[in-house]
C-alpha cells in the first residue's frame, strides 16, 4: 500500500487503525442523524447509499482515499443544504481528511 511522506499505519490496542475506527464512528453519527430527519429531500437515498459504502470501506481495512474522497463529496451534495445535518457532514470530512492526500501521479 502506497501511503504520503511520514504518514504510517497506527493500530489501537485492538489492532485497528484509528482512522479507520474515527471513519465509521462519524458514518455511524451522521447515518443516525439522517434517519432520524424527519424531512424528506431528493437526494436521501444517495447519501445513505454512500455512507454505507463508506462504512464498508472502512470494515474493509483502509479504504482507498479517492474512493474516500468521492463518497464524500456525493454525501455533501446530498445533504449539504440541511443545515440539521452540517454536524454530522463536518465528522465525516474531518475523518476522511485522516487518511491524507492521495500520492501524486495515481
Amino acid at each position: 500500500m502506497l501511503r504520503s511522506v511520514g504518514q504510517r499505519r497506527v493500530t489501537t490496542g485492538s489492532g485497528e487503525d484509528p482512522r479507520v475506527a474515527e471513519l465509521r464512528a462519524a458514518v455511524s453519527r451522521l447515518r443516525r442523524e439522517l434517519a432520524g430527519h424527519r424531512a424528506e429531500f431528493a437526494d436521501r437515498g444517495i447519501a445513505e447509499d454512500e455512507l454505507a459504502s463508506l462504512d464498508a470501506m472502512a470494515v474493509s481495512g483502509v479504504p482507498e482515499i479517492r474512493r474516500l474522497r468521492r463518497s464524500l463529496l456525493l454525501i455533501a451534495g446530498a445533504v449539504g443544504s440541511v443545515s440539521a445535518l452540517a454536524n454530522g457532514l463536518a465528522g465525516v470530512r474531518n475523518a476522511v481528511e485522516l487518511f491524507g492526500e492521495p500520492p501524486q501521479g495515481a
